[in-house]
């Protein structure tokens, strides 16, 4: 794990970089208290450095670096995020400090400068297989069998499994489920990225999916003992299936894109899969009858029978609105008919009233097909 303080040496190295030929004098570390003012807590751990130039006077920098709390800087990537901001956000402002350069601590204890980055990257392996997207497609048009059956108890049993390492973290808690309202993927992000004229979808009604939701979040909030290790983006997209073959039974996979931390209510793993069910039957006469509906009873079962977790469906519901909103966005299924929409976001909007997720609910959005 890379240090958190720079050491003088490092501090040396950055000085003589910012000031050619300068040599640290003085390194003072500041808090925020330092000024004599009456603020009791601050975002950064500063170190005032005072470097002696070559061809005489002095020069003092700032060096700061910021310290995990419960204001959205619990993750490493929050403190990246808030550090790249100020760099470049400071220079836009007359009257303010500049920011000289911005940049990371290594394993070592260097300093290495980002300061002439660009858009950041990253490289991941090769998952060769299918999309469990394309399963569903083809069972929506054909029918389940069993590997689809397989498949669905294979996902189904790698939740029961990573849901029952539990995390005892209040922050990370209240995190999660800010985020699930507040993030910009979240709900109030995803009811931003709506168009004004959406067909079954207007301001008004998303304005009062957004209310349930926020209720909601209250009750969440106070449920902190259910914070699990979730995947946090575990939906058809982001799981990748092996075909059979020599050592493979067609029920190995490899995901993608775990996100939110990694930590969160089991519930939104087994939503963000199983709202797929009923989602891909939707437009497709028969499909949920002929083997989506068997997919997500299935699911179900198994999970509340391998983990006992019924409060699950009591956590459900606005981790279901959620995947409703995406699902029913322009933005991601532009194709979607708007019939569609209503009866997804409906389903969202009964569940939230309700207080639980019943699993036979589902079996509503298709009344009309005599499901």
């Amino acid at each position: 794990m890379a240090p958190t303080i720079p050491g003088a040496e490092a501090l040396a190295s950055l000085a003589a970089a910012l000031f050619p030929g300068g040599a640290v004098a003085r390194i003072e570390p500041l808090g925020p208290d330092a000024g004599g003012g009456d603020k009791a807590i601050g975002y950064g751990r500063p170190q005032r450095v005072t470097v002696r130039l070559p061809g005489g006077g002095e020069r003092r920098f700032v060096f700061r670096t910021q310290a995990p709390n419960e204001f959205g800087h619990d993750r490493r990537a929050d403190r990246a995020e808030g550090a790249l901001l100020a760099y470049d956000l400071f220079g836009r402002f007359p009257r303010h400090v500049r920011a000289l350069d911005v940049g990371a601590i290594a394993a070592d204890g260097r300093l290495v400068s980002l300061g002439g980055a660009g858009e950041f990257w990253l490289a991941t392996d090769w998952a060769d297989g299918t999309l469990y997207a394309d399963d569903l497609r083809r069972v929506a048009a054909q029918g389940a069998g069993p590997l689809d059956r397989a498949r669905a108890d294979a996902l189904v049993d790698y939740l029961v499994r990573l849901h029952a390492e539990r995390i005892d973290d209040p922050v990370a808690w209240r995190r999660a489920v800010r985020d699930l309202l507040g993030h910009g993927e979240g709900i109030f992000g995803l009811v931003d990225a709506y168009p004004p004229d959406v067909p079954a979808a207007p301001p008004a009604r998303l304005r009062a999916l957004e209310e349930r939701c926020l209720a909601a979040r209250w009750a969440l909030r106070a449920r902190a003992g259910r914070l699990a290790r979730t995947h946090g983006d575990f939906h058809p997209f982001n799981v990748v299936f092996r075909p059979p073959g020599p050592g493979e039974d067609g029920a190995g996979f490899t995901l993608l894109d775990a996100s939110r931390g990694g930590a969160g209510d089991p519930a939104d793993d087994v939503v963000a899969l199983t709202v797929n069910y009923p989602f891909f039957a939707l437009g497709h006469p028969g499909a949920w009858a002929g083997g989506l509906r068997e997919l997500w009873r299935r699911a179900w079962e198994r999970y509340l029978a391998g983990t006992g977790d019924r409060a699950v469906l009591e956590t459900a519901p606005a981790y279901l609105a959620w995947r409703a909103l995406v699902l029913a966005c322009p933005r991601f299924y532009p194709h979607l008919p708007a019939p569609a929409r209503d009866r997804l976001l409906g389903l969202a909007e009964r569940t939230l009233d309700a207080g639980r997720l019943e699993p036979g609910e589902a079996d509503a959005l298709f009344a009309a097909e005599g499901a």
